[in-house]
């Protein structure tokens, strides 16, 4: 099956190959988020929670793009540098899936920018 990016043209220039988001079917696949500016600048520095919401309002954005709601994630793959932080990310979390929540898994990682605390990439079904 063949799959449409989804690229907000609000959105920065990616920091490597890849697209937003992919819509295949009636779902939507939204990459890996990280709280980056324009030319891969961290936001919200040392701040997991202002981290968290700016993540969740991309993905929200990439899942609008392709005619998907926060309500039509299905999956959250959830990744934190610091699980002192777990606490900050679940009261925003919490936030954008106040009904039925999505399955999830969250791992402790490094990830891609030193000063990046939270990556969420997601899954939803449209429908």
């Amino acid at each position: 099956m063949a799959f449409e990016p989804i690229n907000p043209p609000q959105f920065p220039t990616p920091i490597a190959p890849y697209s937003a988001g992919a819509k295949a079917g009636n779902t939507v696949y939204v990459s890996g988020v990280l709280a980056l500016g324009e030319g891969g600048a961290v936001l919200h520095v040392g701040d997991a929670a202002a981290q968290t919401r700016h993540v969740l309002e991309v993905i929200k954005t990439t899942l609008e793009a392709a005619g998907a709601t926060m309500a039509d994630v299905a999956m959250n793959h959830i990744f934190l540098k610091d699980l002192g932080d777990y606490a900050a990310f679940n009261q925003v979390y919490a936030e954008y899936f106040p009904g039925p929540k999505p399955a999830r898994y969250c791992i402790k990682c490094e990830l891609v920018k030193p000063d990046c605390l939270v990556e969420i990439a997601s899954v939803a079904h449209i429908g």
